[in-house]
């Protein structure tokens, strides 16, 4: 499982609520957390089988912006 970390302007429960359908459908249900008390707003998805570039389109489309901050393999 690999772990990737992004920098996103997802800063409240109402951006989270907003992005959830997207994330859930790129990720899964389980697969990421946003903190959004980090000054960067940080996105960490946990999966095997989804690539940076499909969690940045997913939040993107969302509305959101979003760059990869960091990628730690398993």
């Amino acid at each position: 499982m690999q772990t990737l970390r992004f920098k996103t302007n997802i800063n409240c429960g109402g951006c989270v609520k907003a992005v959830t359908p997207f994330l859930n459908d790129a990720v899964g249900l389980e697969g990421w957390e946003v903190d959004t008390a980090s000054p960067d707003k940080t996105l960490t998805v946990q999966a095997d089988d989804v690539t940076a570039e499909d969690v940045i389109a997913a939040v993107q489309e969302a509305g959101f912006s979003i760059k990869l901050a960091r990628a730690v393999p398993a």
